[in-house]
Parts: C-alpha cells; structure tokens; sequence
C-alpha cells in the first residue's frame, strides 16, 4: 500500500445525508439557519454525489457567523453499516494539515526571536542534513517551511506505510526518517522550484524540538490547541493506532481489497501528516489564523505571501499553508491532507467562513475541489 498523505495543498472533498448545526464547542440545534440555504443543498448534493461513487462516507463541516453546521453522508462503518453520527466533533486522521500546525509554531518562534526564517537551517540542526548535493548552509527555515529546499523525499520509500507499519508493530524516529531520505541525492539547489516533501515538515518540527528543548508534541498542545480551544486535536504518540474519540472508519485498497486501515502507526507520518482533528476544530484554527489570533501579523502576512505551485497555476503556496481564489472572487487559504484511509480539505476565507470536508476512503477520481470549496464559502 502507497501512503497517502503526502499530497499537496488543495484536493478533494464529500454523501444520502445529514445535517445538524452547532455552537461551538458542545450544542446541536436541529435546523441549518446559519447557512443559506441553496448552499446547504448544494453541498449535500456534492457529497452525496461522491458518496454514490462507492466511497464509504463523508463529513462536511461549515462554519459562518460563529456557529457550525454539519453534512453527513453514507456509513462510519462498512461492516454494520452504521451511519456517520451527525456531529462536527467526528475525529479523523487529516494528513498533511498537520502542516500549517508545524509552520504555524515555527513562525511563533520567529515572532519571539528565536528563529530567523532566512538563517541556514544547520544553524539551528547542524550536521543533520548531510548528503549527496545537500548543503544544510545553503537551506533556510523559509525554503524548508515552502516546500524550496531540494531535500530528498522519505515517504516514498517503501518501508514508509503507516498501516503497515501498524500491523507489525514498527515504530520510526524523525532522525530514522531523515537518514533514509538522505539515502537519495537532493532533488535540486535550494530554492530553485516548489516540490512537495514530507521530509521538509519533520526537519522543521525537530528545529521546533531543538530550540524550544521540549517534544514538539508539548509545543502544539501549549501554543496552539489549549489557546485555540481544539479538544478534539492532538498529534497520537508512537505506537498509539487507535483514534481516541468517536470516529468514522478509514478505508482503502490493498492488493484489490478494500481494507479498514483505521488503525496506523502515527510515527511514520509524525508532524508532517499523523494530526487527528475534527471538522469543527479545522475550521475554528484557520478561522482563528486568518484574524491573527494563532500567528503574529507580521509573521501571518509571510504565511500567507506564496508563490504559484507551477508556473501560471491558480494556486499558490506560502508557509505550510495554500491558497487560491475562488470561483466568487474570494480568497480561501488552506490545505488538503491525505493519509491511510481519509482525504480532507479545510480552510477559510477572510470573510469569516470556513470549510472541512472529508472523506473516508480516497476516490478513484479527483473531485473538481475548486467548485466544491467554491460552494460551501461563496456567498
């Protein structure tokens, strides 16, 4: 099996379906008030649509004016046929958003001095990246954090699964994971183009480890998920397979199977992709990033100042966050994550709306992810 979760900044989202609204962080109300109507049938309509596809469920999570409404469609589970229970405190494992967390706390660290974005990054690890091509004096913490600094890509080789990885019991270390990255030559000279790399977002979590001298783990929960009131977000512990809270199913294929790969080993993916989160949490951090209650304003407008992914391309890529305009003029800035057995899309436009979407299993066929984030934030 191919993990999933290194896919980059916008992609898919989701079911017959729900609907509940709720006041963060705990009351359901029943009707969809918050919400125009035409868009609630028409994001029902949307994941209702790829739910007919064959995949098991999806969770759509909108957030407007403060409140929260929530879709659902088709099972949280293939073998009872159980329904997706209609609430936005549903945790899921959300790939690579666990991204904007990583970049988010490094930025903090550069508000309060104690990181320099344009400093060599074996400045802050030095001797750990050592390679063929690779020269850590010539990388900086900007270019690890924008996906620029040519390193070599860990996830794809092939003792990188993490369902497999779970099944026998391994567990892996950020410096195990960079020593087999480092097996390959870098892929070009800092700075030279945007590459998508898990191996960038591991580096950066340990520069947050090494200059903080705490467990990143400790430096997510203190800086942002307590702060930003996320209880249903937490990165698991090595070895920890399970999802704490309740929670769908995770689907995939494997050998021509479908198979529940719910359970997975976190360490594989750690910081760049093992995040657990919620619909109502997502759309709350990236609500509470834009109005610049996460990052300082300063360090914020870098985050959010990206470059086109390709050359002409309509998205574009800051500082572990992606952003793009939507199909009414808006920008919305977020992320896609994908990892074994769930596909999510979360982010928010700067009018004070925002979306999550995910699915429980990867579709054969991308979605157009343009029209369906365009319905659920456009007005």
């Amino acid at each position: 099996m191919r993990s999933l979760w290194a896919i980059p900044v916008l992609a898919l989202v989701a079911g017959c379906s729900t609907v509940a609204t709720d006041s963060p962080p705990t009351a359901l109300t029943t009707t969809p008030s918050v919400v125009a109507v035409s868009r609630v049938e028409q994001i029902r309509a949307d994941i209702d649509a790829l739910v007919r596809t064959g995949l098991a469920g999806a969770i759509a999570t909108l957030t407007e004016n403060g409140q929260t409404l929530t879709l659902t469609a088709g099972v949280a589970d293939r073998a009872t046929g159980e329904p997706i229970p209609l609430s936005p405190h549903q945790e899921v494992r959300v790939g690579s958003i666990s991204k904007t967390f990583v970049a988010a706390i490094v930025l903090q660290l550069a508000a309060e001095g104690r990181v320099r974005l344009d400093e060599p990054i074996d400045t802050y690890l030095p001797g750990l990246l050592t390679g063929n091509g690779i020269d850590a004096h010539a990388i900086t913490v900007r270019q690890i954090l924008q996906h620029r600094s040519g390193l070599p890509e860990f996830a794809d080789a092939p003792e990188i699964d993490e369902y497999r990885a779970g099944v026998e019991g391994r567990v892996f270390t950020p410096a195990e994971e960079i020593r087999i990255a480092l097996r390959n030559p870098a892929r070009f000279a800092p700075g030279a183009r945007f590459e998508y790399t898990n191996t960038n977002y591991t580096v950066a979590a340990m520069l947050i480890e090494k200059v903080t001298g705490r467990a990143y783990t400790d430096e997510l929960t203190g800086r942002i998920t307590v702060p930003t009131q996320l209880t249903g977000t937490y990165l698991p512990n090595p070895g920890e397979l399970d999802i704490r809270g309740p929670h769908p199913h995770g689907y995939a294929t494997i050998d021509g199977v479908r198979t529940d790969v719910t359970r997975s080993e976190p360490s594989v993916p750690w910081a760049a992709g093992a995040l657990v989160s919620t619909g109502a949490d997502l759309n709350r951090f990236y609500l509470d990033l834009l109005a610049g209650k996460v990052v300082a304003p300063a360090q914020l407008e870098q985050m959010l100042a990206g470059e086109p992914q390709e050359p002409g391309g309509s998205m574009w890529y800051g500082l572990g966050i992606g952003g793009t305009e939507l199909d009414c003029g808006a920008q919305y800035f977020g992320r896609t994550g994908g990892i074994a057995g769930y596909v999510t899309v979360a982010g928010a436009s700067r009018d004070g709306r925002a979306v999550t979407i995910t699915l429980t299993e990867s579709p054969e066929r991308e979605p157009d992810v343009q029209a369906l984030v365009s319905h659920a934030l456009c007005p």
